[in-house]
């Protein structure tokens, strides 16, 4: 019987899942505090700028509540810090601490190892091409 999972959501879907659980098992070997793709995606945006909680819940389509929970939690583990926005103290924004840095540039290298050890399965033109794909507009 064939899956009901050919479609291109679902393939895409289910092959971004299990790239984030083998990222999360190197991650885990490195016996580094544990990140959310959440908190991934914060220190993303926060990286080299300083957003604000509002940016980063709209930029990441979760709710203030949800962004202030996932940012008190990098906050508490050290990895960014929490100031007043300029000219506005109502506003709070977030830049990375050292340690958020150095987990994001760790991250990096991970990814970077998990696309080599693809191109090696696929081929370094297929993930060229696949890559090429995926950054252009769909809408």
């Amino acid at each position: 019987m064939e899956s009901n999972f050919n479609n291109i959501i679902d393939l895409i879907s289910i092959k971004q899942y299990k790239l984030r659980i083998l990222r999360d098992k190197k991650w885990n070997t490195l016996d580094r505090m544990p990140v959310s793709n959440t908190e991934w995606g914060i220190l993303a945006l926060a990286h080299g700028k300083h957003p604000t909680i509002s940016e980063i819940a709209q930029q990441m389509g979760i709710s203030r509540q949800a962004a202030h929970k996932c940012i008190n939690a990098l906050n508490k583990k050290g990895l960014i810090c929490i100031n007043n926005a300029l000219n506005n103290n109502r506003n709070k924004c977030v830049h990375l601490t050292l340690l958020g840095e150095n987990y994001l540039m760790e991250n990096l290298k991970l990814k970077e190892e998990i696309e080599k050890e693809l191109e090696l399965r696929l081929g370094s033109e297929n993930i060229n091409f696949l890559k090429e794909l995926l950054k252009k507009e769909w809408n």
